[in-house]
């Protein structure tokens, strides 16, 4: 199976990649600014036992998003995981304060450049009359957080367009679920030590979902281990810690 995985530099895009890597797979995954972690990253996925290759694209150039695809499609799967964060200052913003600019920025990216990136993808999946669509959102999508209007604004625009794309996916086999990710133990991961221990409390395990184990449930939903299921939000145990950010 072919695949592309987008933000595949670090973290959960990272982990996700070298699951399917672990399967035999093909992988490309994709880099904004960290092409040596990258191409790390494409090692450990060689490692595992798949094959991998990496490449530019970035959600604010959707003309990036097209190249990417056209250099190195087509592909049987999707895991839409790149992000364009927002601004710290955002969450620290009343909201009568957010400035255009930041809204405009976050919804061009976050939501134009997937449905760009879905459209580029679309064409190859209909020609084989199959495919998996994975979209990473996040448990503020639906919880919310202070501070976080255009980055949860766009997050939950991605489950309205999982909705939309399984009607009009399903009929040529395309199958296409949100995984909305809570507060993921990564390496890159800024919360303070004092506040995960707190959301992990809240939990019903008792402790936050590293990426490996986002990972397998987005392998899970972008394979052909799913038979059926779509248009579906499906959240993981960090995210089982309704209001969360509530101390």
């Amino acid at each position: 199976m072919r695949v592309l995985v987008t933000g595949g530099s670090s973290g959960i895009g990272a982990a996700t990649a070298v699951a399917y890597g672990r399967r035999g797979h093909d992988v490309t995954l994709t880099y904004n600014s960290g092409r040596d972690r990258a191409g790390q990253v494409v090692k450990q996925v060689e490692q595992a036992g798949g094959t991998a290759r990496a490449v530019h694209l970035s959600l604010d150039d959707h003309e990036t998003i097209r190249a990417a695809v056209a250099e190195t499609g087509p592909f049987d799967a999707l895991v839409a995981n790149a992000v364009r964060w927002p601004s710290m200052a955002t969450f620290t913003a009343e909201f009568e304060d957010y400035p255009a600019a930041d809204w405009a920025a976050s919804l061009h990216a976050n939501v134009l450049g997937n449905v760009v990136l879905v459209q580029s993808v679309l064409p190859g999946m209909r020609a084989r009359k199959w495919g998996r669509i994975v979209l990473i959102s996040s448990g503020i999508a639906e919880e919310g957080t202070p501070g976080s209007g255009p980055y949860g604004t766009a997050k939950a625009a991605l489950h309205g367009l999982a909705r939309t794309l399984a009607w009009q996916g399903g009929k040529d086999g395309i199958l296409t679920n949100v995984v909305a990710a809570g507060l993921t133990a990564t390496e890159n991961q800024p919360t303070p030590q004092e506040m995960r221990d707190a959301i992990a409390a809240r939990t019903p395990s008792r402790r936050l979902s590293t990426a490996e184990d986002v990972a397998e449930l987005v392998y899970f939903f972008g394979s052909a281990a799913n038979r059926n299921v779509t248009g579906e939000i499906v959240r993981d145990g960090s995210n089982a810690a309704r209001s969360a950010h509530v101390m």
